[in-house]
């Protein structure tokens, strides 16, 4: 596919929004976990530790984008408990007004419970995510790109749908929402998108639900993107196969959020037009910065601070 060009315009991020209430256990669950009695598990774990976070993909991925200097239109629906939420957008400079409240709902909730190994056992409540098909791209105006990152089933098929209509380019994220689609609605989903990004594992499941390559799924988007953790990530573009080195990370202290730091990046750099090997670099960074802090919305940098990270990690001015 031959790059777009995209007009200047804004960002309208398709996804959840979400609080992370996350617990610590100060042990191991293979400890409390008996392997031949899986089939009738009761287990409870005390958990000493506990914090609430904003999350939510649409919500990270915007954050991420205004600490670049780029506004993030969140497009999705939240519950009556959101207010908090709403506060910490309005403090943060994220636009709001493509938010749809539905009252008789719960914002989406995730309960993460980890050992101290880093295993992660997660319940979701989707909530209000599940009427995310009521909103529609055409109700915000003066987009230049979107994404369709993990959302309600049906929100993301019409919002793919409805950027594809409109001519809008725009990345399909389908992260932890892809085992929800088959083959079929995967090519459709990759034959209406610009770009696709995935993770190693996604990028497993989604090679295996449709039986394409990455050669073959390269040919029909203007890239294909695999994050590939602490080796980095490959980008397929222009007929070429860019590997992106990760940045050093100052510690390693939560991945949970990582990946919707990445994908900030690469909407920057789509925004202002930037080369893919700059692009790739600055959403390594910006998932190294997020690693070596807890929750998903809690670093902060100055512009000429991620320019001296920059240059630090790959030594190259940005």
């Amino acid at each position: 596919m031959k790059p777009p060009v995209i007009a200047p315009g804004k960002a309208l991020i398709c996804g959840s929004m979400a609080f992370d209430t996350i617990m610590v256990f100060g042990d191991q669950f293979k400890n409390h976990i008996l392997p031949d009695k899986v089939h009738m598990l009761n287990v409870s774990f005390l958990a000493l530790q506990m914090r609430r976070e904003f999350g939510g993909c649409a919500g990270n991925i915007a954050y991420n984008l205004k600490l670049l200097g780029d506004p993030g239109y969140v497009m999705a629906t939240v519950g009556h408990d959101f207010g908090p939420y709403a506060e910490w957008m309005a403090k943060q400079g994220v636009p709001a007004e493509y938010l749809r409240s539905i009252d008789s709902e719960h914002t989406g909730q995730a309960f993460i419970t980890t050992d101290l190994d880093n295993n992660q056992i997660t319940a979701f409540h989707p909530g209000a995510m599940g009427h995310s098909h009521l909103n529609a791209v055409a109700d915000a105006k003066g987009v230049s790109l979107g994404i369709v990152s993990p959302d309600g089933r049906d929100g993301m098929i019409q919002h793919a749908e409805q950027f594809a209509a409109a001519g809008i380019p725009f990345i399909f994220d389908p992260g932890q929402g892809l085992p929800m689609f088959g083959g079929d609605e995967l090519k459709a989903f990759i034959d209406q998108a610009t770009w696709v990004t995935v993770n190693e594992y996604e990028w497993s499941l989604m090679a295996e639900r449709t039986g394409w390559t990455e050669a073959e799924i390269a040919s029909r988007v203007a890239a294909l993107i695999v994050t590939k953790g602490a080796d980095g990530s490959t980008i397929h573009a222009d007929g070429r196969e860019l590997h992106i080195p990760a940045a050093r990370p100052e510690a390693i202290v939560d991945p949970t959020g990582c990946g919707d730091a990445y994908r900030a990046g690469l909407i920057h750099g789509l925004l202002h037009g930037l080369q893919w090997e700059t692009t790739g670099r600055i959403a390594s960074l910006l998932g190294a910065i997020k690693i070596a802090h807890r929750g998903t919305q809690n670093h902060r940098f100055t512009m000429d601070e991620f320019r001296d990270q920059y240059l630090v990690s790959f030594g190259t001015a940005l």
